[in-house]
């Protein structure tokens, strides 16, 4: 016990445990589902107090990796949880209903990556990306085009795919061993082109808002670009800060 405490000793002992249980859901030892050991089993195979293990269990809750299910246990959190699916979609409509768009795919096809992708992504010039188009709709009604670009070096395989689904999140998880931890965002105002017309059902100069993500896996690598361009006029960008 001494010998692995005595690891932990520049930092506070609960982030070293927590970043040593965060390695199991990078290597995969622990998925998307799974139920974890109990804070007496981890505070004995460790070598620490189960209060240090729980405080380290609550970091991760807290990044939305884990959920606590009362009496049953804690969880690996799935993609598809409806609370992590809202914490990285935004746009809420006007009414004030709370839903999930659905996704009306296009092509996809490898491309060699253009400036924005290779910075925003990490990759040497003149990497390839696979590059997808879609739409999102809510009640029927078209609300958003995207561009989503991705690492063609981390996605071996993206082409044998005959569908995409609507929770690509959940598809980098269960086909990849690819869990999003975090993304950061960048808002501008643009106005439509003949492109975006065309999709969104608008006239060519109607102000959008353009979302341009950056999402990062649990090694902090970022792992996709998307760049989205919205309708506001029945749908508005909530941020709730707390």
């Amino acid at each position: 016990m001494s010998d692995m405490v005595g690891s932990f000793a520049y930092r506070p002992l609960y982030v070293q445990v927590k970043d040593k249980l965060k390695q199991r859901l990078i290597d995969g030892t622990w998925l998307p589902g799974q139920m974890i050991p109990s804070e007496m089993d981890l505070a004995r195979e460790i070598g620490v107090s189960q209060g240090t293990v729980r405080k380290a269990l609550d970091a991760i809750t807290a990044e939305n990796l884990l959920v606590r299910r009362q009496g049953r246990g804690t969880y690996v959190a799935e993609p598809e949880e409806s609370r992590i699916l809202f914490r990285y979609f935004r746009l809420q409509p006007k009414t004030g209903e709370h839903k999930f768009p659905q996704s009306h795919f296009g092509s996809w096809s490898i491309y060699q990556a253009n400036r924005l992708e290779t910075e925003a992504l990490g990759i040497p010039p003149k990497s390839q990306v696979w590059r997808i188009g879609r739409e999102r709709h809510i009640s029927n009604k078209p609300l958003m085009v995207e561009t989503l670009s991705l690492p063609a070096a981390r996605f071996t395989g993206f082409e044998t795919l005959k569908e995409i689904p609507n929770n690509v999140y959940r598809l980098y998880s269960e086909v990849w061993g690819i869990t999003i931890a975090r993304a950061a965002e960048r808002l501008t105002a643009v106005a439509a082109d003949d492109k975006d017309a065309k999709a969104l059902g608008c006239a060519v100069g109607t102000p959008l808002l353009r979302i341009e993500r950056i999402a990062y896996d649990l090694e902090d690598t970022p792992v996709e670009l998307r760049v989205s361009r919205c309708l506001t006029d029945k749908a508005h960008y909530l941020s709730d800060l707390r």
